[in-house]
Formats: structure tokens, C-alpha cells, sequence
């Protein structure tokens, strides 16, 4: 963050406004991708070198992390059940110990916390910590062209890491960060935890316990059952096989082994709904196996490749199938979307508030030429062109149309919610403190503004003024730093509630989610004028194609 002593020359005095409005992917990747084709990822991932596309589909496997963190909580349990008839097969590991059960009884997941005979330092050197994956991977391209080696990991937010076996001895760490600090940076920091105890998993089998570090889980009929919750109440079916593993947090995962196409029917259903029309459903489903595809090494530091929610697809296995979204995944069945022959960055986000962002608007890293403003409606209803969102008066003119566009009828399309300074200012420390930001320590909020807007009117800069001085936050931190926006695409007013001093600020603006690439609400609605899944993407993606998944294609 950088301060900004210009920013506040020209803020509005606070006033009342009584406004009323109604109430997830990156760069070149040059370090991961290498050109490799889809032929080569196939072969990476140990599968069979088969020529046709449809072996290809069919022979795909994805590592999905269903539990990312199990342990982290000392009460945390788990179940694991085969359906009727069915036994689980458990293959338990323990370094070079092996052992095989099988039961036709629930197996029980129970968290105990070992006391260690001395007690164990984790440590790891944080360069950066940040909301999306995409931001961190740029990040990690940047001190990778410095030299330093990284990983990226998400303890919790996503954090880029001094490679932990390069840096691997306390000297080393300090070596570096000592550097670092010369150089003038203030946001990394040595992550050192003491640990006197350690989680592990106890497995009741049979009546038995049994503490095995590693775990493969499997059944006759390649369908497994996983019961969560306090009273185990929350129950998902997961097609494939299971497996239990250390991650780099001193927890355990459970990695979900699933084909590419079931996995699919696990997301399309959970990321735009059941009843979502034909050519909607089927450009979702084009986009998740394509955006699968494009990131299987987003979780390569905790080997398995997605996760289960926002932070990629939400994916809940088998719960929520339907004909329908089934239909639309098989209609379009090993189809992909390219840019010159490339996967494309399938990003996509509930609601656009009426124009779609370029990727830089929202994250760091070089732009996708078919990720850039789209305005998000069925005919030319805003001139972009003459009218770009970067000038605040044509912005807050654009934030206050509320017809004629495709998410018009949506309550996220348009929004306004006031939030009282105190409020503002825990959210904003909070956000600090994650980021080891020394501009944590701030006590009072004198102004804010925002002091730079991309032309697709999202938020690049927004100055805070406190009581220690002045820091800015960018792009895609908005939406971290304070609760209130549901986008980075709104506008604030400040608002005084008939005091003297400043009580809160409005934040008046439109949209759900990053608002790069398609909306899902506004594909529903170009399906429903009869637009087919080619143009709605073709829309979304200007420049992109539809086509087969093929040697020709490279990630």
C-alpha cells in the first residue's frame, strides 16, 4: 500500500443521504504451464497416452480437497459410511507400515490432540498475503523473477511462501528476510509457531482406533458417503475414491480422486441451479471444465489440485444432481473454451452489475484480451465507448440505471447499504492485521476516498485517512477490507445522521463478485431471448471459440 497525502484536497464535508437502492482465476503462468499441450498434462497426471478425445475425458482424474483443513479444530469430526450393500476398503499408511481393513460399518473421523515430548516449531517466511489466488500468484511470479523460490499456500487467506525446502533452516529464513527488510520491505514477516500439542486422527474402525497418517478409502461401488457437523448431520455422496493426507498446515485433507465429467456434475447444478435454461446450463458447463482444466496446480503445495468452493467451483459431489444440468454436461462433453488454441481463464461471477471487468481491473497480472468490459445487456443500451465508468459522474449516472439490462431483475443487480464508522473501522483493522500491514494500529477514520476507477468503473484505489496517516487500499482488497460492497463496482457517500461528526459512510453499487468474464445471471437471461450457449460465450469472451479437447490445445 502506498500513501497518498493528495487524495482528500477535494472531499465532499459529511451530509446525510437518504439514497434508497434495492437490497472465484492469471498471469502468463509461464512458471507452471510451459506450453505444455493437454497431451502432456494427461501424461503429467500418470494417465494413459490414448488418441482419442473421448479416452482423454473419460481416463481425466481431478484431486478435489473436500475437507481442506480437518484438525484444526480439536472437537472436529468426521464420518465415513458405503452406501447399501457396499463395504469400505481402507488402505491405512504409517510411514512404512501397511495395513488394509474392510467394513460394512460407518468408519468414525475424531480429532485428538497429541502432546508432544518437546515442543515442535513451524515456521515459514510470508511474503504477501492476499484475498484470491489470482493476486497471489502474480505476487509469486514477481519474486520468482527475483530469484527467490515460493509456493503458494491458503492456511487461511492465501499467502505466498518462501519455498519451504529451499529456506528450510532457521538461518536461512532470517538470511532472507533480513534481506528483505533492507530492501525496504514492510509486509513480509517469519510466521513462528510453538506447538506443544499436535492434532491427529483418530480412525474407529470396527470398534478399533487406529492413527495412521495417510489413508486411501475406496468401495466396491466406487461411492462413498462423508457425514459433517457437530452431530454429523451434514451428509454429501462422493463418486470415486477418498483420500486422507497431511497437508502443509499441520492438518489433514480429504482429496476426492472423481473423473473430470463427474466432477462436473457436482458443480454445474451448485454454480448457476437447476432450473437455469438449456444454452445457460450448457455454457456453465463448458466454463467449469474449462476453468478445472486451466488450474489444476492451484493446490499443488498441499498436493491435490481444487478445492470445493469459491476459492474454485463449489463442488458437492453428488448431492444436487439433476437431469438437466446431467444433459447440458453431456451435450457438451470434452468441449472446452480457447483463445488461439489456449484454455482460457474461465472466469465467471454471479452478478456483473451491468458491465463485465477486465481481469486487471480486479487482480494484478497482465491482461487476457477477452476478458475486458462488456456491457451487460441484450442491446446497446450505454455507450462505453464515449461513456466510460472511469469518469465518476458518468459512473454514478451508469449505478443509478436500473432497466434494460440482463440482471435488471436480480436484488444484487443495484444495492445500498450504510455502515456506522465503528463498524468500518474493526473491518478495516481486521483486514490490516492479516496483512501485517503497520497501518494496523490505527485508532480513528477521518475521511475516505476513492481515487482512481478503471473504465469499467471498478474500484483501483481507495484512500483511507486516519489518526497515523494515510494508506490506500487496491483493487480486489475492497472487498476484504470492509463488509459492506458486494463487488468492487459502487461508489461511497459520507453521512453524518444529523451529527456533527462523521457517523458512517453509504456504499451505493451493483453486482456480486468480481464481475470478470460471464454472469451468471445475465447468461440466464440471454438464454431465455434464445441465445445459444456459442453466443453467449462468444459475448462474455469476445475472441474465444468452443472446441473439442484436443492435442491442439494447450493449457
Amino acid at each position: 500500500m502506498r500513501q497518498n497525502h493528495q487524495a482528500f484536497k477535494q472531499l465532499p464535508p459529511a451530509k446525510s443521504h437518504n439514497t434508497e437502492g434495492k437490497n472465484h482465476r492469471t498471469m502468463k503462468r509461464s512458471f507452471w504451464r510451459f506450453s505444455y499441450t493437454v497431451l502432456t498434462t494427461f501424461c503429467l497426471l500418470g494417465l494413459t497416452g490414448a488418441s482419442a478425445t473421448e479416452d482423454k475425458i473419460k481416463d481425466l482424474e481431478l484431486k478435489i480437497g473436500i475437507v481442506q483443513r480437518f484438525g484444526a479444530q480439536p472437537t472436529a469430526k468426521l464420518q465415513l459410511e458405503p452406501t447399501t450393500g457396499d463395504r469400505l476398503k481402507l488402505k491405512l499408511i504409517q510411514g512404512a507400515k501397511q495395513q488394509i481393513l474392510v467394513t460394512q460399518s460407518p468408519v468414525k473421523l475424531e480429532t485428538v490432540m497429541q502432546a508432544l515430548p518437546k515442543p515442535a516449531i513451524e515456521e515459514v517466511v510470508v511474503l504477501g498475503t492476499y484475498r484470491t489466488y489470482e493476486t497471489a500468484e502474480d505476487s509469486a511470479e514477481k519474486w520468482r523473477s527475483q530469484g527467490i523460490e515460493v509456493e503458494i499456500a491458503q492456511p487461511e487467506r492465501w499467502q505466498v511462501w518462501a519455498k519451504r525446502d529451499v529456506y528450510s533452516t532457521p538461518l536461512l529464513r532470517r538470511l532472507l528476510f533480513q534481506s528483505l527488510q533492507t530492501k525496504g520491505d514492510k509486509l513480509a514477516y517469519i510466521d513462528t509457531k510453538v506447538l506443544p500439542k499436535v492434532p491427529r486422527v483418530s480412525w474407529v474402525v470396527n470398534g478399533q482406533r487406529y492413527t495412521p497418517n495417510y489413508v486411501e478409502i475406496s468401495t466396491t461401488k466406487n461411492v462413498i458417503r462423508l457425514k459433517q457437523g457437530e452431530k454429523l448431520d451434514k451428509s454429501r455422496l462422493y463418486a470415486g475414491k477418498i483420500n486422507f493426507q497431511p497437508n502443509a498446515y499441520g492438518t489433514y485433507t480429504l482429496v476426492n480422486q472423481v473423473s473430470l465429467e463427474t466432477y462436473l456434475r457436482g458443480v454445474v447444478p451448485n454454480e448457476i441451479g437447476t432450473n437455469a435454461p438449456k444454452a445457460s446450463l450448457e455454457s456453465q458447463a463448458i466454463l467449469a471444465r474449462t476453468y478445472a482444466l486451466r488450474n489444476l496446480r492451484r493446490f499443488a503445495v498441499d498436493n491435490y489440485q481444487l478445492c470445493a468452493d469459491t476459492h474454485c467451483q463449489v463442488y458437492y459431489g453428488l448431492n444436487g444432481t439433476d437431469s438437466k444440468t446431467d444433459k447440458a454436461i453431456a451435450t457438451t462433453r470434452g468441449m472446452v473454451l480457447t483463445y488461439n488454441n489456449q484454455l482460457v481463464d474461465a472466469l465467471y461471477s454471479s452478478t456483473t452489475g451491468g458491465i463485465t471487468a477486465s481481469f486487471s481491473d480486479v487482480w494484478n497480472g497482465a491482461d487476457r484480451p477477452y476478458l475486458r468490459p462488456v456491457v451487460d445487456a441484450p442491446n446497446n443500451i450505454w455507450n462505453f465507448q464515449k461513456q466510460n465508468l472511469k469518469d465518476e459522474k458518468n459512473f454514478q449516472k451508469f449505478i443509478s440505471l436500473q432497466q434494460g439490462f440482463n440482471e435488471s431483475t436480480w436484488d444484487t443487480f443495484r444495492w445500498y447499504k450504510e455502515t456506522p464508522l465503528n463498524e468500518i473501522i474493526q473491518d478495516l483493522q481486521k483486514f490490516l492485521r492479516a496483512k501485517n500491514s503497520p497501518y494496523a494500529k490505527f485508532k480513528t477514520i477521518q475521511a475516505m476516498a476513492i481515487t482512481d476507477r478503471s473504465p469499467s468503473g471498478r474500484i483501483l484505489e481507495l484512500a483511507v485517512k486516519t489518526d497515523i496517516g494515510i494508506f490506500t487500499l487496491h483493487k480486489d482488497e475492497v472487498r476484504s477490507a470492509f463488509a459492506a460492497p458486494r463487488s468492487t463496482l459502487f461508489y461511497i457517500v459520507p453521512l453524518n445522521k444529523g451529527q456533527t461528526d462523521l457517523w458512517g459512510y453509504a456504499f451505493i453499487g451493483g453486482g456480486l463478485g468480481h464481475g470478470v468474464g460471464l454472469s451468471q445471471t445475465g447468461a440466464q437471461n440471454l438464454a431465455k431471448l434464445g441465445w445459444s450457449s456459442e453466443k453467449i460465450l462468444q459475448f462474455y469472451y469476445p475472441g474465444t471459440k468452443i472446441q473439442q479437447l484436443t492435442d491442439e490445445v494447450k493449457f
